[in-house]
């Protein structure tokens, strides 16, 4: 009996390090959102780094192997985003790098689902992209100022 509950303990403290990571990647990511929406390129680039450390430091090899599976992908695919917006020479190519880094955020929220807070997937017609958002309100990273507002709420990834 004390086995079961010692190995128990053992998958929820590995499970509650491996969401609280994943939820800083989450409020990192939300930091280089808020910064393209707010026509921030120079903030974008130094809060995509941080975001790419985050990626790195998710503790991976708890996760069950879908999950595992899945994250490698994904994680590779926003580290390579990152780095393009990072290096990106003006906003509209680090907006395009950050469709890439959405893309795989959505499938990451979506199927791992560890966000301690609910998760907004907004989507802009215009740019045909979708984001994630900690606000139910919309704030299109795509167009910054020139359409802060246009989008509209896809779907909501309630907390866990």
């Amino acid at each position: 009996m004390a086995i079961i509950a010692i190995a128990g303990t053992k998958l929820t403290f590995a499970q509650s390090k491996t969401d609280a990571a994943f939820n800083q990647l989450l409020t990192a990511y939300y930091d280089v959102k808020n910064a393209l929406a707010t026509d921030k390129k120079d903030v974008a680039a130094e809060k995509v780094k941080v975001l790419s450390a985050k990626v790195d430091a998710i503790p991976h090899k708890d996760l069950p192997a879908t999950q595992h599976t899945l994250w490698m992908e994904q994680a590779k695919m926003i580290k390579a985003k990152a780095t393009e917006l990072a290096a990106g020479k003006d906003i509209k190519m680090q907006r395009k790098s950050f469709e890439g880094i959405s893309s795989a955020m959505i499938k990451t929220v979506r199927n791992i689902r560890f966000n301690n807070s609910p998760v907004y997937i907004q989507h802009c017609p215009m740019a045909k992209a979708s984001w994630l958002n900690e606000k139910e309100s919309i704030e299109n990273p795509y167009y910054g100022s020139m359409m802060f507002d246009c989008g509209d709420v896809s779907e909501t990834i309630k907390s866990k």
